[in-house]
């Protein structure tokens, strides 16, 4: 079984290893960089690999992998066969329309998920339908990393969370905060910040009138 380590990246051809401490690659072994996922997939399966990896915000990116050099080449080397195949553009292009047919479906199916958790009052049933839209635009690309992404969890609970997510950046001034590096405090603002949000949706649930100078309202009346 393949025995991945993870990495940071170095200097003078060391990587940060788990501990803290700079490591050498090993002998014989190269650096393939991200961008080929067929090459890498088929590399990674083949035995021992270092993944290099940095933090960007709250998401992590992959830099590349370190791997045998033969390996590596080997991977390379079927990957061309397979792209070099006659029937390889038929079966990516079926592939591709596959995928956007799913995509589509699952944007339809999400979007219903929000307008029924938002389940705004019968004055506000536009703003519901705007805000359902808006919400599931920001939630579900492929690869954003969302918990719309996830399968993890029910598709009612992912809905509201999007919903939260998606209020937490356009109503709050969220991404302005400048929060303390102190554990839990990050988690901490977010609960505050999606108190008032549940506050803000309870009162478009009822039916109450729009109080002045109210973000949601400007957000929705602007999109």
């Amino acid at each position: 079984m393949p025995n991945p380590r993870i990495m940071s990246p170095g200097e003078n051809g060391n990587v940060i290893n788990e501990f803290g401490l700079p490591e050498q690659p090993p002998k014989g072994w190269t650096f393939l960089p991200a961008g080929d996922a067929a090459v890498t997939r088929k590399v990674t399966a083949k035995g021992d690999f270092w993944r290099v990896q940095v933090k960007k915000g709250r998401r992590i990116q992959s830099l590349g992998i370190w791997a045998p050099a033969e390996h590596i080449a080997e991977a390379k080397k079927a990957v061309d066969a397979m792209r070099a195949a006659p029937d390889y553009e038929k079966k990516k292009a079926s592939a591709a329309k596959s995928r956007d047919k799913k995509q589509a479906a699952y944007k339809l199916e999400f979007e219903q998920a929000v307008k029924k958790h938002l389940n705004f009052h019968s004055k506000y049933k536009a703003f519901e339908s705007k805000m359902a839209h808006l919400v599931t635009e920001h939630a579900i690309p492929v690869g954003s990393g969302t918990v719309a992404r996830t399968a993890m969890i029910p598709i009612e609970e992912r809905a509201g969370k999007a919903v939260i997510a998606w209020m937490r950046h356009k109503t709050t001034n969220y991404d302005n905060m400048k929060i303390a590096r102190v554990k839990g405090e990050r988690r901490a603002v977010r609960r505050k910040l999606a108190q008032g949000s549940f506050k803000i949706l309870n009162s478009y649930r009822r039916g109450d009138d729009i109080v002045e100078g109210c973000l949601l309202n400007k957000v929705l009346s602007k999109a």
